[in-house]
């Protein structure tokens, strides 16, 4: 039986061999971080990629993109959905951060966001039209899924915004060129997903499609958690190794 020790010693090997050494301080891994960046990476892709495949009765035609994420809880790809949803709120629930001042505000926020996660998957928008209604569907399961939505959104920007921006000692000690880069970068992609989250939100008022803009949202919470867990480390020592 493999102890607690060994398995440290395995993924510290591990994370040496791919570029993903971490701070003392750090609670998660940035293999972790970069999974959770992933799944909103290709989130949007999947879902319109296995829906045109697996088509379904009753909505435009195979390869056309419907007007929200959301909606894709009502073709072939709902597995997709609300897999990658649970998965992603797991992991965010799971989430530790960093075991310094700012332990309590990763812990809370990483609640927060996988809790919303979980209850956009569990609890859907409006089928597209009629024919798909869900017998046990009401409105206010449709209240509780857009309200997730916003929290979720609003989740990841409050990650990018201010969050991820952290550094230890932050005041006393300048930051390094990379950190302050890797902030500018944190700071994009939440001004972004909060723009995102006000073009969905005119919808209301114009009935326009929304799809673009959360899948947009969603590709910047990726990049936010691609960088934050090192990615670029990462590819440059699977590059190295490869070409080697």
């Amino acid at each position: 039986m493999t102890t607690r020790a060994e398995a440290a010693g395995t993924r510290q090997a591990l994370e040496q061999k791919f570029g993903m050494v971490q701070a003392e301080d750090d609670l998660s891994s940035h293999a972790e971080r970069q999974f959770i960046g992933a799944l909103g990476l290709v989130l949007p892709v999947l879902l319109w990629i296995i829906a045109g495949w697996r088509p379904t009765n009753g909505l435009p035609r195979e390869w056309e993109i419907l007007d929200s994420i959301s909606a894709y809880y009502y073709t072939g790809a709902v597995a997709v959905f609300v897999g990658i949803l649970f998965v992603l709120g797991i992991y965010l629930l799971t989430y530790q951060g960093y075991d310094n001042e700012y332990h309590r505000h990763d812990r809370c926020a990483a609640i927060v966001a996988g809790t919303a996660a979980i209850a956009v998957a569990s609890f859907p928008t409006r089928a597209p039209n009629d024919a798909l209604v869900l017998p046990w569907w009401t409105p206010g399961i449709g209240t509780i899924h857009y309200t997730s939505a916003v929290i979720l959104f609003s989740s990841f920007s409050f990650f990018s915004l201010v969050l991820f921006r952290k550094s230890k000692g932050e005041g006393a000690i300048p930051l390094s060129p990379d950190k302050r880069a890797r902030n500018r970068i944190y700071t994009l992609c939440g001004i972004a997903i909060l723009v995102c989250m006000l073009w969905a939100g005119s919808s209301y008022f114009t009935g326009a499609p929304i799809f673009w803009p959360e899948a947009l949202a969603l590709e910047f919470f990726a990049v936010s958690w691609l960088v934050k867990g090192r990615v670029d480390r990462t590819a440059l020592v699977v590059s190295e190794r490869a070409f080697r």
